[in-house]
């Protein structure tokens, strides 16, 4: 049995998107990678830290700083 295009099209209507609510950045501090990235780390986590490990996450990638 074929389902119609009004079936089909009802189904499609069902689905539900999810919502995602963007972080609070005035709570959050801020590490400069380089010239052109940053990144937002919990207040009172170790900056450094954070640089190095989003560093690491880099690889082999072409990086400036």
């Amino acid at each position: 049995m074929k389902n119609t295009t009004n079936e089909r099209n009802n189904y499609m209507s069902d689905k539900k998107h999810k919502n995602f609510e963007s972080p609070d950045l005035s709570k959050m501090q801020e590490v400069v990678i380089n010239f052109r990235t940053k990144i937002y780390i919990a207040i009172g986590a170790d900056p450094e830290e954070a640089k190095s490990r989003y560093i690491s996450r880099l690889g082999n990638r072409n990086f400036r700083q």
